[in-house]
Parts: C-alpha cells; sequence; structure tokens
C-alpha cells in the first residue's frame, strides 16, 4: 500500500523533477490510499496557481485510490505523532494514515526524512 504526500502529487501533476520518483505510486491505483486532507491540499494549491477546472482534474485522479477520511482514531493518532515527531497538522494526518494501513508515505518534504515507512527523495 502506499500513501503520497500532497507535496509529491503536487510534482507529480506539475510533472517536475521529482514526478518519476512519484509515478509508481500515484498509477499505482489498486494500492493507492488516499487521506481526505491530501484532497483538500491539493484541490487548494491547484485553485490557486492554475483554475478550479484543473483542480477538479487533480481530484479525479486522486479519488482512483482508495480515500479515507479523518475519524476519530485517526485523529488522536496523528496529534500524537504531531507532538512526538513535530509534525504539522495535515502532515501527521498523513503519515498516521500510511501507518494505520500499513503503507508506505510518498514525499519529498525535508521534515519527513528518516521518519520509518517514508520513501523520501530530496526536491529536483
Amino acid at each position: 500500500m502506499n500513501v503520497v504526500d500532497s507535496s509529491g502529487w503536487l510534482e507529480y501533476f506539475a510533472d517536475g523533477p521529482n514526478a518519476a520518483f512519484f509515478a509508481p505510486a500515484v498509477r499505482n491505483v489498486g494500492e493507492l490510499i488516499v487521506p481526505s486532507i491530501s484532497l483538500y491540499e491539493v484541490f487548494k494549491r491547484v485553485l490557486q496557481q492554475r483554475s478550479e477546472d484543473d483542480a477538479m482534474k487533480a481530484v479525479a485522479v486522486m479519488i482512483q485510490g482508495q480515500v479515507i477520511d479523518l475519524d476519530i482514531s485517526l485523529a488522536l493518532g496523528a496529534a500524537r505523532n504531531s507532538a512526538d515527531l513535530g509534525l504539522p497538522m495535515a502532515d501527521s494526518v498523513i503519515l498516521t494514515t500510511a501507518r494505520a494501513y500499513g503503507a508506505a508515505l510518498w514525499t519529498e518534504d525535508e521534515h519527513f526524512a528518516g521518519i520509518e515507512g517514508v520513501k523520501f527523495v530530496a526536491r529536483g
């Protein structure tokens, strides 16, 4: 199972230098877990930088995976991970979701580097 961090989705959609790193996880929709907060983050950023149509197209790709809503268990686990690891709220929710589903977390966000279960690539 795989979770792609919002930074990875944005890199993939922009066809940035690390897009190929994220492509295997994004394209393997049968193994893809999508935290609902990632939908928020990606939709917002694409909306700001491009258009609502492009933002909706991005969401359409993302929801091909299994979308996971934030529930009580994930919220409390994310709060623990945020406190323990010093992660911002959205990042702790994404990491906690990945761990809850036994998924690897794919990212280019440096604050995830060195965390168990994370597939990290430095920004290109």
